[in-house]
């Protein structure tokens, strides 16, 4: 199988740090996978990119979202002040959900699993080893390739976390999608940059 190792993030890690994840090196494992800053590539921090391992084709571009393989990554197991135990999903954010859905399937070899339909949005899931790819198409999107946008990390205990942040910093935990999981995002007061949210396991 196809997994995702690592997430490319261009820009500064101690926005990070501030909010309770451990950085070490330029790097940090929550899970199975790791955060890897890199040098910022503009104003704002971005995902530039990822690292997959096991896949049966190398190319350095999955629908434009640059890719690099790695399939002797040694995981580390770390432990986060912010409760971290493992990436829940990335977005990925395109303009034609068949055109990127096929390119990740014809590059790792893993099917799109379902598609939600929602109108002014589609969304397509594949999983690729412990994460959730979701690639969504909206009308706002208006770039010919695809790109990396947020991610979803799950905590052990999403309530205790946004207490010790505060409301300020999170927002407060609300029903999930996914029945019986609650989810807060990070407000623009982090300082983090990207649309980063995190959920109960």
């Amino acid at each position: 199988m196809t997994a995702v190792v690592e997430l490319h993030l261009a820009g500064s890690p101690e926005p990070w740090r501030a909010i309770g994840l451990t950085v070490v090196d330029g790097r940090s494992w929550v899970g199975n996978i790791a955060l890897r800053f890199v040098p910022p590539v503009g104003d704002a921090p971005q995902l530039v990119g990822w690292t997959l391992a096991g896949s049966p084709t190398t190319p350095d571009s999955i629908d434009g979202v640059a890719t690099t393989y790695d399939d002797g990554l040694e995981v580390e197991a770390w432990e986060h002040p912010l409760g971290a135990v493992s990436f829940d999903h990335v977005v990925v954010s395109t303009n034609s959900l068949d055109r990127t859905c096929g390119a990740i399937s014809d590059v790792t070899g893993e099917p799109l699993k379902r598609v939600r339909d929602l109108g002014q949005i589609r969304q397509g899931f594949h999983r690729l080893g412990p994460m959730i790819v979701e690639v969504v198409e909206s009308s706002r999107t208006t770039a010919d390739t695809a790109s990396l946008w947020g991610f979803v990390l799950n905590v052990a205990d999403l309530h205790d976390t946004a207490d010790r942040l505060g409301p300020d910093l999170l927002s407060p935990p609300k029903a999930a999608v996914q029945p019986g999981r609650f989810i807060a995002s990070f407000r623009p007061a982090a300082g983090l940059g990207l649309p980063i949210a995190l959920m109960t396991p």
